[in-house]
């Protein structure tokens, strides 16, 4: 019987890949988009959910999906502050994974980043850190946490600095081999075939995907791969 996605974050860098992808698989009869406003796409599949994710809890009751797909994320650049950095990142991803787990959903596929982790020097992998530790507490049958490397793609505002160290880890690629190649970049669509990939194994448990198993995953995504 085919299953409900629903997807946050469905107009960011690999949010905006993995919509389509979600539309156009068997497994899901119904795709719910949390959008703050609509987007420009019409498919008979497709459900546009308007919210406000300062306030979340009041669309509990319509955040049902056997499947929920979480691309929210920003950068301390993006945010301003460290404190809107923190409400998109940390509050919004787990106020969407607590509410949706509430409604019974089944899976949870989460974007983290490189480098969470709970107790790092860094704000922005402590904050990941911090997200994971609290999406791992919810009742889902699965979690996985992706933690991709620096994302290659299409940006409606690109960022300079993601540019210059996306030059650099292309000349840098073939020295990233051995315990080195979680460190490549990786392509947004290749991130959103390997979440969609983990969603159609239908496992249990908690999975951490790290970039390089993610650029397998996500090749294996592909027709011929």
């Amino acid at each position: 019987m085919p299953k409900t996605a629903l997807i946050a974050g469905a107009s960011g860098l690999i949010g905006q890949q993995l919509l389509p992808l979600l539309l156009a698989s068997a497994r899901y009869g119904r795709v719910i988009a949390l959008v703050r406003k609509p987007l420009p796409l019409v498919h008979e599949k497709l459900e546009q959910l308007v919210v406000d994710f300062e306030r979340l809890a009041d669309y509990g009751p319509q955040l049902v999906a056997d499947d929920v797909f979480c691309c929210l994320g920003t950068t301390l650049a993006q945010a301003g502050s460290r404190a809107a950095f923190y409400q998109v990142d940390f509050t919004y991803v787990t106020a969407l994974a607590r509410l949706a787990a509430a409604n019974f959903g089944g899976q949870l596929l989460v974007v983290s980043s490189l480098g969470a982790d709970a107790q790092a020097a860094t704000y922005y992998a402590r904050v990941k850190g911090e997200m994971e530790e609290a999406v791992r507490q919810t009742s889902f049958h699965a979690v996985h946490i992706f933690r991709p490397s620096l994302l290659l793609g299409h940006r409606a505002a690109p960022r300079l600095g993601e540019r210059l160290a996306g030059g650099l880890l292309a000349l840098l690629k073939p020295l990233l081999v051995g315990p080195l190649r979680p460190y490549r970049a990786i392509a947004a669509d290749t991130v959103a075939r390997a979440m969609l990939r983990a969603a159609e194994d239908d496992g249990g448990g908690i999975r951490i995907h790290r970039s390089d198993a993610i650029a397998r995953e996500g090749r294996a995504g592909q027709p011929g791969g």
